[in-house]
């Protein structure tokens, strides 16, 4: 082979060979790079023979390069195609689709529209999530935007407010901006009135039932050919609250024959006699139903994108047609399922849980029982891997099942490394010690990092053990047991004797590893579960613990510290279990 072709080949090949190994993060092969190297190059096939030989060479050259420096030279011989890698790798890692026709604007923008009826449950999470992972994807700005104009039947709570958003900072999003419909009340009630000028709207004083009745066999309401002067009419006496709950209603005009009969003629606003619970808006009694009061506000905060559960389809539907009389464009909507999930006994609902916190079969909305996130947040779960498992549900149109062991098994990625480890016996027996064993155990802060140092436990005259762990009394063998980092002992008589064995015993079989904490010193602890209290006691480290710290109980699992209560009548350290 004549040394310019030489040159050429290994040339192309190094550069086949770095593609190979970067996309797939590993060594490349030689069969690998044969195909696509004369596939590029069908000129090098009349060397068919010699070729291989010389792209083994530039293989191995390839492979002892640390990927880094892998991905550094393919950059310098093919940039382009490490560009088109990269764009896969993005794709790849993303648990989310594209969203629809992002390239047509100019500015990604979307809105999370919470009723603020209450702190969020778990399964609110899921928008946040999703519409705080796209915002950072494409650069673009989200809103909160408190859709609270039913002042009677979805009534505000007037601290759910701070507490969603507190509820959104834990998950890791600050919105761009903050809204709250009601005190947008005379923005909607201006494009109202512009409705009511282009015969788009009109008052209506039929009951409920006798309007269905209509509706449902396509017959137009006999108010609907008012002239527009009477509507305004109507619609500001509306407004001035002349009217009482039930008396009066404002309706769009859509399509008295529509094949959807929950499209005809749909209500925009309606008379609430029952104050709002903020000041700020308690005097209004003429409120906007959520179809009319979100569809202009999405249009005026220019969003683009809007994510709504499945079952609320006729809602675009139903704003379309107030679009079109406005001559506005709708934004992109995404339909998703709706989320379940498993391990609650107690249902994810809002209404629900607030009358459970009520009858006190709660404790509150941080209850480890309670379905929500401030429980989540009080037992030591980070946002993070909430988000995590809310954006691995992907946007499906179909109800989709979450299950809390994926959100427990982020969580354990992120603080496994970085939380020490502690004994803790659940309602155990005092059992004597003999044997002269040591004065003090040193069992490790963390497996896996020496560098942390070990825990001083001084033992005393006896231990706790935990009733399921106390040997039966045999005498054979297998009666040793191993204290975990403190030593071997052999149960005799309702004693533990001290045997001097080391750690070999454990390693050949036939003698377990048993958690203990000593008698003298030991913590009290109450520890908060989905399933109730479990009391018992810790080593004497853990009352030394800031409350909010995290700790690995070994062989129960992770939990918060909250609290350390000391007095005279009661003396406890308060956890909350986190997750095996």
């Amino acid at each position: 082979m004549e040394d310019e072709l030489r040159e050429r080949v290994e040339r192309e090949a190094e550069k086949h060979a770095l593609l190979n190994a970067v996309k797939h993060e590993s060594d490349a092969a030689v069969g690998a790079v044969m195909g696509p190297l004369m596939g590029d190059n069908p000129d090098f096939r009349e060397h068919s023979d010699a070729v291989p030989g010389v792209v083994g060479g530039v293989v191995s050259r390839v492979n002892d390069l640390a990927y880094e420096e892998k991905r550094a030279r393919l950059e310098e011989l093919a940039p382009e195609e490490l560009a088109e890698i990269e764009a896969e790798e993005e794709e790849d890692k993303h648990d989310l689709p594209d969203l629809p026709n992002a390239d047509d604007y100019d500015e990604i923008r979307m809105r999370c529209a919470p009723n603020p009826n209450g702190p969020w449950h778990v399964g609110h999470a899921r928008m946040p999530a999703v519409i705080g992972t796209y915002r950072e994807r494409y650069d673009g700005w989200f809103c909160v935007r408190f859709d609270d104009t039913d002042p009677e039947t979805k009534r505000p709570d007037l601290e759910a407010y701070d507490a969603i958003l507190e509820d959104l900072d834990y998950l890791g999003f600050e919105p761009d901006a903050t809204y709250k419909a009601s005190d947008r009340l005379e923005t909607y009630y201006d494009h109202a009135r512009e409705l009511i000028e282009m015969g788009g709207a009109y008052t209506c004083s039929c009951s409920g039932e006798a309007f269905s009745e209509l509706k449902n066999s396509g017959e137009a309401c006999p108010h609907r050919e008012k002239d527009q002067e009477t509507v305004l009419e109507e619609f500001e006496a509306m407004i001035d609250g002349e009217y009482s709950s039930g008396e009066l209603v404002l309706r769009v005009k859509t399509d008295i024959e529509h094949k959807n009969p929950a499209l005809r003629d749909w209500v925009a606003f309606r008379m609430i006699d029952t104050p709002h619970p903020r000041e700020e808006a308690s005097e209004y009694r003429c409120w906007p139903m959520l179809d009319f009061q979100s569809g202009v506000d999405d249009h005026l905060l220019e969003i683009t994108h809007i994510i709504r559960g499945i079952d609320l389809q006729d809602s675009a539907k139903r704003q379309q047609f107030v679009y079109d009389y406005f001559g506005w464009e709708y934004p992109e909507v995404i339909h998703w399922g709706h989320v379940q999930l498993d391990d609650y006994d107690v249902k994810m609902s809002t209404s629900t849980i607030a009358e459970l916190i009520e009858e006190g079969k709660l404790d509150g909305w941080d209850d480890p029982r309670a379905p929500t996130l401030k429980s989540l947040r009080r037992r030591g779960i980070r946002g993070e891997a909430i988000v995590e498992a809310m954006t691995g549900l992907g946007t499906s149109t179909t109800d989709v099942d979450l299950a809390m062991s994926s959100i427990y098994a982020n969580n354990r990625d992120l603080i496994d490394e970085e939380t020490d480890r502690r004994f803790f016996v659940r309602d155990g027996n005092q059992i004597p010690l003999a044997g002269d064993p040591p004065a003090e155990a040193n069992p490790p802060l963390h497996p896996n990092h020496e560098e942390r140092g070990v825990r001083e436990i001084p033992v005393g005259d006896s231990v706790m053990l935990e009733l399921g762990d106390i040997p039966d009394g045999d005498e054979s063998e297998e009666q040793r047991i191993w204290l975990k980092g403190f030593g071997c002992f052999r149960f005799d008589d309702g004693v533990l004797r001290y045997t001097g064995d080391d750690i070999d015993v454990v390693r050949e079989g036939g003698v377990d590893v048993i958690h203990w904490v000593p008698a003298d010193g030991r913590v009290p602890v109450r520890m908060r579960t989905m399933d109730g209290d479990v009391t018992g006691h810790a080593e004497p480290g853990v009352a030394d613990l800031e409350p909010d710290e995290m700790v690995q109980f070994e062989r129960v699992g992770f939990a918060r510290i909250d609290r350390h209560d000391r007095d005279e009548d009661d003396e406890e350290t308060v956890a909350y279990y986190a997750h095996p």
